[in-house]
């Protein structure tokens, strides 16, 4: 596989790097650093020194506020000569002002996070890693030629160390500009800032799913009801129809009995599994009456104490609404408890529900028992989750959701 970086490039075959391009773009990027390292300190420092001294007529804010800028030119171009030894592009962290004209941007660019990493690594660049640059240079070639140059007949070990030192410099200089790369990509294009990007986009990804679940849900539940609920009735009208042609006593008013029997048990399925779907007292009345009507239909008695000061936004009442109803069926199929307790309030911003029960505990969240899936939930609406579930319980399932009222 091709090498990208000039550490990668060192773990080949000795024969393999040395005769390839990187030990002299490495040798090239660390020249580069040193001219482009003393024109930065010569301009830096005379701008420095120009607002410190102006600063007392005010003008010196100006100047400084101009090196601050400057800095990103700098980090522009160190970008650039990144791709002497690390072939991954290294994106621009800034973004474009929403104005137009020099103060619009100016104004962006002071209030941008990327901007003050790039002076603080244009500071660090000027101080320290130029030097560092021609350190290793020198060493590398420098000392090598003043060992040859000073050479006699008393002296030769010396001329030998030379010589090993100019034969070990592809590594020397490569290493060193590999490291000097690394540093400058974690100033320059750091890691949580490409992971921002990637979560920004993850959750916008997760929002744009939850959606469109939600609509999937509201139209599954749709065609339910107008859709195999009316087939339903019509087949329940059929067979009562059919039941008037039909003696009494027969068999086949027996099968009609079973059939009638089975339809209406079908139905009642049905029109369970469409309230599961799209819960009208949820659409109609909100959050709290939903589970509270839930609460009604559950197995063993659920103290409901949820506290809200509105009316929760259509895609996170709906999600919530869920994650209360799979948590409480995980409670019947897996606790054994007797009671449950769901309890909700807001606070700065955060809805916290706690949801717990009296059964025997020992909850195993990676066991498969259904806690992988509120997680996910959670996740989901950018919340997060704990669990505490002891042998012999009880267990609570803490959950705290971000949530604005409008």
């Amino acid at each position: 596989m091709r090498p990208t970086t000039a550490w990668h490039a060192m773990a080949q075959r000795p024969v393999s790097f040395l005769t390839s391009a990187w030990p002299w773009r490495s040798l090239a990027y660390l020249v580069g650093g040193v001219l482009f390292g003393a024109v930065v300190v010569a301009g830096f420092g005379l701008a420095l020194a120009s607002g410190l001294v102006l600063l007392m007529a005010l003008v010196g804010v100006v100047v400084l506020a101009g090196l601050v800028l400057a800095s990103t030119s700098v980090a522009s171009m160190e970008r650039r000569r990144l791709r002497l030894v690390d072939l991954d592009p290294v994106p621009d962290p800034h973004r474009r002002p929403e104005g137009t004209g020099f103060r619009a941007w100016a104004a962006h660019r002071l209030t941008e996070r990327a901007t003050w990493r790039e002076l603080a690594f244009t500071l660090i660049s000027a101080t320290a890693l130029w030097w560092l640059d021609l350190l290793v240079l020198g060493f590398s070639f420098g000392l090598p030629g003043v060992l040859f140059e000073a050479t006699d007949g008393q002296t030769w070990p010396w001329t030998v160390f030379g010589a090993l030192v100019l034969l070990a410099s592809p590594y020397t200089v490569t290493s060193w500009a590999g490291a000097r790369a690394a540093m400058t990509r974690t100033f320059l294009a750091p890691r949580d800032q490409e992971l921002g990007e990637e979560l920004r986009e993850v959750r916008a990804s997760q929002a744009r799913l939850l959606d469109s679940l939600d609509a999937e849900r509201v139209r599954i539940e749709r065609d339910l009801h107008d859709g195999a609920q009316q087939h339903l009735v019509s087949l329940g009208m059929t067979l009562g129809m059919l039941r008037l042609d039909t003696p009494d006593g027969s068999p086949q008013s027996e099968l009609l009995s079973q059939a009638e029997q089975q339809l209406a048990t079908a139905h009642q399925e049905l029109r369970a599994l469409i309230r599961g779907l799209n819960p009208p007292v949820l659409a109609d009345h909100g959050l709290i009456a939903a589970i509270e009507d839930y609460a009604g239909r559950f197995p063993i008695p659920v103290t409901i104490d949820l506290s809200l000061p509105g009316r929760l936004p259509r895609k996170l009442e709906a999600p919530l609404y869920y994650l209360i109803n799979e948590a409480m069926t995980n409670i019947a199929k897996h606790s054994g408890a007797t009671s449950a307790r769901v309890h909700g309030r807001y606070h700065a911003d955060v809805l916290i529900l706690d949801i717990s029960d009296d059964g025997h505990g020992g909850l195993d969240p990676e066991a498969g028992t259904g806690v992988t899936g509120l997680a996910d939930r959670v996740s989901a609406l950018r919340g997060r989750m704990r669990v505490s579930s002891p042998v012999g319980g009880p267990t609570l399932l803490h959950v705290e959701v971000p949530c604005r009222f409008a």
